[in-house]
């Protein structure tokens, strides 16, 4: 299965290996079958099945062989990860060595696993919540990457940079997956109609604790508290960015920066089969 508009150089833009992915990950062949243009697939209604993918697509870097994490967190979709560490990777092209904060990193710790497997970067990473960063440490201990991976504890929800920067830190970029909703019950309202384009009740597909899928105020708030933050920590990255699902919160971004100082803006879109999002990158 080919995978639409990914970056030309993802290991996955040319589509899945089946074959290859069983020998990575040996569970996902009870998911594995031939669909009616006899190409092997699986049900990606499924999400144990979607999961096995995901942790197949993952092992299939030398770097990692450990993915283990509770199915009440999202599993997130290996491929569109990896496009904005590769994105990163072009921002970041002149820069070296390189070293990367990772806002809300949650228990899969997916960017700094992949981040470190394709280009060997360093990661801080940050979350809010004790027991992602639990897991997040095991699957860092199981796969001997504490050297290039650390975790910090944001304990302050209202805050996303104060209170995990340290006084000597200095990055090359930041990176951000926001919450996309303004509450739990939005959250849910867009979990039931996946579900239903879907035809099934896979709700599980969709599982995420609050802090990865909402934040008050939505992400446009997030966004907007994460740009301020920045301009008070102007010194501690080269770059900061983050996925922007909605494009009408691209402009009142690009705006605020500005009143704030920001010396470049830039969008970089994104595109994963019918999904299309974009990173926000700006500096001063």
């Amino acid at each position: 299965m080919k995978e639409k508009g990914l970056h030309p150089k993802n290991k996955f833009n040319k589509g899945y290996d089946f074959e290859k992915l069983i020998i990575d990950n040996p569970i996902l062949k009870d998911f594995v079958f031939k669909n009616s243009y006899e190409n092997l697939s699986i049900d990606f209604s499924n999400p144990d099945a979607v999961k096995e993918l995901n942790k197949g697509l993952l092992f299939s870097f030398d770097k990692i062989s450990v993915w283990d994490f509770p199915d009440e967190n999202l599993c997130p979709p290996i491929p569109g990860r990896l496009d904005y560490i590769h994105h990163l990777a072009d921002l970041l092209s002149s820069e070296e060595p390189i070293k990367i904060l990772d806002i809300g990193t949650g228990a899969t710790c997916i960017y700094p696993l992949l981040g470190v497997a394709s280009f060997d970067w360093k990661f801080v990473a940050t979350d809010i919540d004790l027991d992602s960063l639990d897991t997040a440490q095991d699957i860092i201990d199981d796969n001997n990457l504490d050297a290039s991976i650390k975790l910090r504890q944001q304990f302050d929800e209202n805050n996303i940079l104060k209170g995990v920067l340290e006084e000597d830190d200095s990055f090359s970029a930041v990176m951000c997956n926001p919450p996309f909703y303004k509450s739990a019950e939005e959250a849910r309202g867009a979990n039931r109609r996946k579900t239903r384009n879907l035809g099934n009740n896979s709700v599980r597909n969709f599982a995420g604790n609050n802090n990865e899928l909402w934040y008050v105020g939505g992400e446009k708030a997030f966004l907007h508290n994460y740009l301020y933050e920045s301009s008070l920590f102007k010194d501690k990255s080269t770059w900061f960015t983050s996925l922007v699902s909605k494009k009408e919160n691209v402009e009142s971004l690009e705006k605020s920066s500005k009143k704030l100082g920001a010396t470049a803006f830039k969008v970089i879109p994104m595109h994963q089969g019918n999904k299309v999002t974009r990173i926000v990158c700006w500096k001063y």
